[in-house]
């Protein structure tokens, strides 16, 4: 039963009225329903415990208001109540639909699926609303994970009501769920021959061309989708999408633009347009929706990171870093974050605030030789060689035969005049990759002058010819 605005309800207004002056008026069973229907979907279940309860009083023997006392019993958890009241009804009214309804309601929340199916099955038997009790067969399979028994039923109910949206949308949602994204194309296919005016087929068939990279199919979909519907936002976000996959910025930002129009701005729809402006190198425009997009939602961290980004690329990496933070106060699990906080430290000269993002990567289990390699270089950088070096040990531990972990490690050895390791790691090293042999002049200048250095280098140079 549909919502009665409560100013227009006058059963609604004498009963709230008889409560405040503790008076007992008389109402009809129907006008019990449409006040207890009413405080159900305001979710004031108090109020509709009272109305039941009265309402039982003057219509002792009305099998609509038990039941909804059943429903309300079973909403409160109290099943063992709501079964015995169930069956008691059963025996009274076995042919009524709505008793096997709430049964099957009480298997579902006990997750006994499949005994749920068979009431609903019986109450199906008696209905005259066959759509409705299909819908729920079809809801009880999917929580049974059995696709294609819920798609067929979803599919029953559009034979029964052809602009059953919410089970056209289901039906979908089945294919998908199997990644049968070719057999949804021909079942909304078949769908839009019988009904080429509906804008949630057509869009439904743009998602499933997209899912499967078909983005002309797709773009031509939702192009019929806000032909039919102008105001349909959703339509104007998916063929926005798809135009970005086509390369076509411009008029992706015209459709995003659409849908401010239509609808609430939203930090998605500001940040989509941003990157579109970036992919046009319109970089004034890019930076102004990221900043909608963070002034929308503060929380987006994915709106601060692509405003940190594009303040490196223009080399502002003061800015940089205070958006890189916004980014990290939000979300400090993210390893990304952090690598990107130490390449704009880098930047700035920062080397003790990269050591500790650095270190943080790791912490997260971001094991990246560049991260390991990094951090070993800024520790040489600030002369902590044997915290360096350590550094390096754990590296060669995850990386075995790496060139860029072995030169680092013989140069190290040899700072600490230990020629035998320092060779052992350099001539590892330069069998690995030789030319990457002048990383020990950029890092370890000193040492790439020693006779012994050089000469290993040479000696090698000359055997690899």
């Amino acid at each position: 039963m549909s919502l009665t605005p409560k100013e227009n309800n006058i059963p609604l207004s004498k009963f709230e009225s008889m409560l405040k002056t503790n008076s007992v008026y008389f109402f009809d069973s129907a006008e019990f329903e449409e006040i207890i229907h009413y405080y159900l979907d305001s979710g004031k279940n108090s109020l509709a415990k009272k109305a039941i309860a009265l309402g039982l009083k003057q219509h002792p023997n009305s099998i609509t208001l038990k039941l909804l006392k059943a429903e309300l019993l079973i909403f409160e958890s109290k099943t063992k109540e709501a079964t015995l009241l169930l069956k008691e009804l059963q025996a009274i009214e076995p042919t009524n639909e709505e008793i096997y309804v709430q049964q099957a309601n009480i298997f579902s929340k006990n997750d006994e699926h499949e005994k749920a199916i068979t009431s609903l099955k019986i109450a199906l038997a008696y209905t005259d609303d066959e759509a409705d009790i299909l819908a729920l067969i079809g809801m009880e399979y999917l929580f049974l994970n059995n696709f294609d028994e819920a798609r067929f039923h979803f599919a029953k109910c559009l034979e029964v009501d052809f602009e059953d949206y919410s089970s056209l949308y289901n039906v979908i949602y089945c294919f998908d769920m199997e990644g049968k994204h070719t057999e949804a194309i021909t079942y909304l296919t078949k769908y839009i021959d019988e009904d080429p005016y509906s804008e949630v087929a057509w869009h439904q068939l743009g998602r499933q061309y997209f899912i499967l990279e078909n983005y002309k199919d797709a773009l031509r979909a939702f192009d019929y989708a806000v032909l039919i519907d102008e105001h349909f936002v959703g339509a104007y976000l998916e063929k926005a999408k798809t135009l970005e996959q086509l390369n076509k910025y411009e008029e992706a930002i015209e459709n995003y633009k659409e849908t401010l129009k239509l609808d609430d701005p939203t930090s998605f729809v500001f940040l989509r347009i941003g990157e579109c402006y970036e992919k046009i190198d319109n970089v004034k425009f890019a930076i102004e929706y990221y900043k909608k997009a963070v002034h929308e939602d503060p929380l987006l961290d994915k709106g601060w990171m692509a405003v940190t980004n594009l303040s490196l690329k223009e080399k502002r990496y003061s800015k940089a870093l205070f958006y890189v933070k916004k980014a990290i106060e939000i979300d400090d699990q993210n390893p990304l974050y952090w690598r990107k906080y130490a390449e704009i430290n880098l930047k700035l000269n920062y080397f003790e605030e990269a050591v500790t993002a650095f270190e943080k990567c790791i912490l997260l289990q971001d094991f990246d030789i560049s991260i390991w390699v990094g951090l070993s270089d800024v520790l040489c950088f600030l002369g902590e060689f044997e915290d360096a070096l350590k550094n390096l040990l754990k590296a060669k531990s995850f990386f075995h035969d790496f060139a860029e972990i072995e030169y680092r490690l013989s140069g190290l050895y040899f700072k600490f005049n230990n020629s035998h390791k320092g060779k052992i790691h350099l001539i590892n090293a330069l069998t690995i990759d030789f030319e990457y042999h002048t990383v020990i002049k950029e890092l370890f200048p000193e040492v790439y002058k020693m006779k012994e250095v050089k000469d290993i280098i040479t000696q090698y140079k000359k055997t690899s010819l």
